[in-house]
């Protein structure tokens, strides 16, 4: 089995930073791309920002130049620095990877549960 967790969310108020990291445990063969999620009440998912194994980076315009994507140094961990945060950065934050878990499997989609952000004065 493969868990993704997140953690660094919370409460802050406008303006401020969170980082939030994603860990994945347990069957991991290769980690391709990570990205980063959110999920607005009342509004559907949408990407925040994505890094490939290679390191490129892409953000959802709304985020550029205050998000930042990282990778860790082991292959299953991301980051997600958040700056300048405004209230409509509110959202549940999700993690998810695309991997394998042997190097003959296909690749899937792996989803951690998600963590609370809530930027409110």
């Amino acid at each position: 089995q493969v868990h993704l967790v997140e953690s660094g969310g919370g409460l802050v108020q406008p303006g401020g930073s969170l980082r939030l990291s994603c860990v994945g445990s347990g069957s991991i063969s290769s980690i391709n791309a990570m990205r980063w999620y959110r999920q607005a009440p009342g509004k559907q998912r949408e990407l925040v920002a994505v890094i490939t194994s290679g390191g490129t980076t892409n953000y959802v315009d709304s985020v550029k130049g205050r998000f930042i994507i990282s990778r860790g140094s082991a292959e299953n961990t991301v980051y997600l620095q958040m700056n300048s945060l405004k209230p409509e950065d509110t959202a549940v934050y999700y993690c998810n990877a695309e991997l394998r878990t042997a190097w003959w499997d296909r690749w899937g989609d792996y989803w951690g549960q998600g963590t609370q952000v809530t930027v409110s004065s």
